[in-house]
């Protein structure tokens, strides 16, 4: 038997759900206590308002980067580009499992918040950096197979740009081949990279 979720962990979860699929500012303080089914009393004594919800979410999607989303997805995988298409082939089973209505959490908050409090947009930031430097990571472990120089955090911000747009487009169009077809670009972008790196170490 799982053992009872405390007060504050109930009200995170069910934020996060309510959240992403109503959007913040639609999602009341009377939507969670629904959800959670507690009265206000025990959620005011965890939260004082609902931008510290909203706070807590945003820690929880930071801290839970390798144990929800890496790790999962790169079970099994050890080549590091692999690495960083394995993710983005997660993101596409969300798509699909969800028949296009799946919107990433951080993004479709930082569209939303567009002039968020400066702790909030802090906390989007270190969400978003983190994801990047996980990919970054991905890249210099992928040694001399990338060109020497490479800008690696730009890369890894463009491999996040292309996710964030995918993602995006999909549930625009209700169609999963949107995504697609920024990941296969992103996949020739990088064989033209380690084409580039492997005619250099021929010169050499």
């Amino acid at each position: 038997m799982k053992p009872e979720l405390d007060t504050r962990t109930k009200i995170v979860l069910a934020a996060m759900d309510l959240f992403w699929t109503k959007g913040y500012n639609s999602t009341s303080i009377a939507d969670i206590l629904s959800r959670t089914q507690l009265n206000s009393g025990s959620l005011y004594h965890a939260f004082p308002g609902k931008q510290d919800v909203l706070i807590a979410v945003l820690e929880a999607y930071r801290d839970g980067l390798y144990p929800n989303l890496l790790d999962p997805a790169w079970q099994g995988v050890e080549d590091p580009i692999d690495r960083i298409f394995a993710l983005l082939d997660r993101y596409r089973w969300l798509i699909v499992e969800t028949e296009c209505t799946y919107g990433c959490p951080i993004g479709s908050l930082a569209l939303e918040l567009h002039e968020a409090d400066p702790v909030v947009r802090n906390l989007l930031a270190v969400n978003f950096t983190g994801w990047t430097r996980a990919i970054e990571a991905c890249l210099d472990a992928a040694g001399d197979r990338l060109p020497v120089g490479l800008d690696k955090a730009a890369l890894a911000q463009f491999v996040l740009t292309t996710m964030e747009g995918g993602v995006m487009q999909a549930r625009t169009h209700l169609d999963v081949t949107y995504f697609d077809r920024g990941v296969t670009m992103l996949r020739d972008h990088f064989d033209m990279l380690m084409a580039r790196a492997a005619r250099r170490t021929e010169l050499i």
